[in-house]
């Protein structure tokens, strides 16, 4: 079962600003396309060890890795399995060596001569190129990958909107650099994934004035580049405490003192002035954080793009809510 809102799609790129929570949101969406028997690999480029840190198991090798059962299907289907991917540059760079030509034991030299350490750090543009590979090659794997696992679908946790547009699109500078060979061959192919209806980028927010103007700001440079552009994810959403009614009531000032202690005393709990005067601060500094979301959510809204919304996990994130948004991100249609 794929994607319900992007049925083409096999890569899902997800982006955003820091602190925005876009690697939770990779691994729910990884989870929740895990569906009904689906295999999906979870990569991450950014060399932080989150997706094993969010998993709670031991940091992850360049190699693929079993971490997780998938969401399991609406019907009650089993779920997939999730595999993971921490790709560092070096490692890719070794593998790209040995498949292309054939080096070996000797890209193995090149490594403990610092070489290849070299190469990625210095060289501009290497990293990205290199990383890309990899995310592609697992993308289009098919069954005559024998010696590889073939997956439904591959999500990306990849660098934060500010260097999305550059990161997936430096194998085109590359491809007006290499005149042939295999460099010219494997850039374009790349190239050619990341602007097809397979591929799509998903952005994540939250409802606050910086994040979404960079999401709008991401968007644009995006489509600018030719980039496919998928949903927005607006993060971390606060619970509605107050209804309407009593928001506008608080910010109003019609809820005094005196109301709120008599209300409380009907309720029979204790009206005591210090405890109704930390209520009403409370209530006050509530009212004007959903106003200012408020306004930045009807922003998002006019980004012409699906959105969907996970709510704030009061207590952290840990494997039982990656699960939980998971589930959230299907019902809606994003998984």
């Amino acid at each position: 079962m794929p994607s319900r809102d992007f049925p083409q799609v096999r890569l899902h790129i997800v982006t955003g600003k820091g602190g925005t929570g876009k690697s939770t949101v990779a691994a729910s969406l990884a989870l929740g396309l895990a569906s009904t028997g689906r295999d999906v690999l979870l990569c991450e480029v950014e060399g932080r060890q989150g997706i094993a840190r969010m998993f709670d198991v031991e940091p992850l090798p360049y190699a693929e890795r079993r971490i997780a059962t998938g969401l399991p299907g609406p019907d009650g289907q089993r779920g997939g399995v999730v595999h993971a991917l921490h790709i560092d540059p070096e490692s890719a760079l070794l593998e790209y060596l040995s498949m292309y030509y054939k080096l070996g034991r000797a890209g193995k030299a090149l490594d403990r001569f610092g070489v290849v350490e070299f190469a990625t750090t210095i060289a501009p543009g290497v990293r990205d190129v290199l990383l890309t590979g990899k995310v592609y090659e697992a993308t289009k794997r098919n069954a005559r990958n024998k010696k590889a696992i073939t997956y439904d679908a591959v999500v990306l946790d990849a660098p934060p909107t500010g260097r999305i547009a550059p990161f997936l699109g430096v194998n085109q500078e590359l491809a007006g650099l290499a005149r042939m060979g295999p460099i010219k061959s494997q850039a374009d192919s790349v190239t050619t994934l990341f602007h097809s209806e397979r591929t799509t980028v998903h952005l994540v927010t939250v409802l606050e004035e910086m994040p979404v103007q960079e999401t709008t700001d991401g968007i644009a440079e995006l489509r600018k580049h030719g980039l496919p552009v998928g949903g927005v994810v607006v993060n971390q959403v606060r619970p509605r405490d107050l209804d309407e009614d009593d928001l506008a009531a608080v910010r109003a000032g019609k809820v005094t003192k005196r109301k709120l202690a008599a209300a409380l005393t009907r309720g029979g709990l204790s009206g005591d002035a210090e405890l109704v005067a930390g209520l009403l601060t409370e209530a006050r500094d509530h009212a004007e954080r959903r106003a200012l979301e408020e306004a930045q959510r009807a922003l998002v809204g006019e980004l012409d793009v699906p959105t969907y919304e996970l709510p704030l996990l009061v207590g952290g994130v840990d494997l039982g809510g990656l699960y939980e948004l998971a589930g959230i991100l299907r019902d809606q249609g994003l998984a």
